[in-house]
C-alpha cells in the first residue's frame, strides 16, 4: 500500500518520506537506496517524481549520487564532515587538520540566550561541551558547544568526544546536520583567550557564531568558537 495520501502537493508528501524513513533509521548512513524504479513503485508515483526528490535531497546534503552505482545516504565521516563544515585555513588558503585538545562535558539548566537560541524553554536542560582544538598541536580555537540534552542522551559520558562530532551525531542520535548559519567577527581576546590559546589579551581573535540545523529542521547545536587569527584565516570558496 503506497504512503502516499492526503492533499498535500505529491512531491512534498514524498520528500518528508524519504525524509521520515531516513530519521527511522530504515536506511543507515552510507546505505544505498532502492532504486528510482523500485521506490516509484513502493510509492506510488511517477519516476520522475522521484528523481526531482532524490536531486534536492542530494543538493540539500542529505543523499549523494554514485556514478554508476547509485543514491546513498549521506555519511558524515570526520573527513567529509571536517571539510564541509571546518574552514580554518592558511593565508593562501591550505586546508588545515585540527586535533582534539582538552575539553570539559557537563549537564546543566539552559540559560536564557540557549533557550532562545536553540526554540528551548525554561527548566530544559543542555549539555555544555568546552573543549580546545589543536592545528598542529599548538592550541588555535577554543570551542563553546551548547546542546539540547533531551536530543543527545548520555552524550556526556562519552569519553573522550570524537574530534569532528556531527558523525557522532549522526551514527549515535539519528540527527543529520544539513545545514549551519554562521557570523563572523573579530574581537579583543580576553584573558581565558591568552591561558587557552596562548594570545595576548587585548589582541584581535576571530568569533566564529554558528547555529546548526537538522534534517528535522531542529536547531541542535550552538557552537562559538574563539580562533587564532595571528596565522589564520577563515576561507570560503564562492562559485
Amino acid at each position: 500500500m503506497s504512503d502516499i495520501a492526503g492533499y498535500r502537493p505529491l512531491y512534498r508528501q514524498v520528500h518528508d518520506i524519504i525524509v521520515r524513513k531516513v530519521v527511522q533509521g530504515v536506511w543507515k548512513p552510507g546505505e544505498a537506496l532502492p532504486s528510482e524504479q523500485a521506490l516509484a513503485r513502493e510509492l506510488g508515483v511517477s519516476q520522475g517524481t522521484v528523481r526531482k526528490v532524490l536531486d534536492a535531497l542530494t543538493a540539500e546534503n542529505l543523499l549523494e549520487r554514485r556514478q554508476g552505482k547509485g543514491t546513498f545516504i549521506a555519511e558524515h565521516t570526520q573527513e567529509r564532515a571536517l571539510f564541509r563544515f571546518f574552514r580554518m585555513a592558511r593565508p593562501g588558503g591550505e586546508r588545515l587538520t585540527p586535533t582534539r585538545g582538552k575539553g570539559v562535558v557537563k549537564i546543566r539548566a539552559a540559560r536564557a540566550a540557549e533557550q532562545a537560541k536553540l526554540d528551548l524553554t525554561r527548566g530544559d536542560r543542555v549539555v555544555e561541551i568546552d573543549r580546545i582544538r589543536l592545528i598542529d598541536g599548538r592550541p588555535a580555537i577554543r570551542e563553546l558547544i551548547i546542546l539540547p540534552a533531551a536530543h543527545f542522551p548520555g552524550i556526556e559520558k562519552r569519553s573522550p568526544l570524537p574530534n569532528t562530532l556531527y558523525s557522532l551525531y549522526q551514527t549515535e542520535y539519528r540527527i543529520n546536520i544539513v545545514s549551519a548559519q554562521e557570523e563572523l567577527s573579530a574581537v579583543a581576546a580576553t584573558a581565558r583567550d591568552e591561558a587557552d590559546l596562548g594570545v595576548a589579551a587585548g589582541t584581535p581573535i576571530l568569533l566564529i557564531d554558528r547555529l546548526a540545523v537538522s534534517l528535522q529542521d531542529l536547531k541542535v547545536e550552538w557552537r562559538v568558537s574563539r580562533a587564532r587569527s595571528d596565522d589564520l584565516v577563515y576561507a570560503v570558496t564562492l562559485t
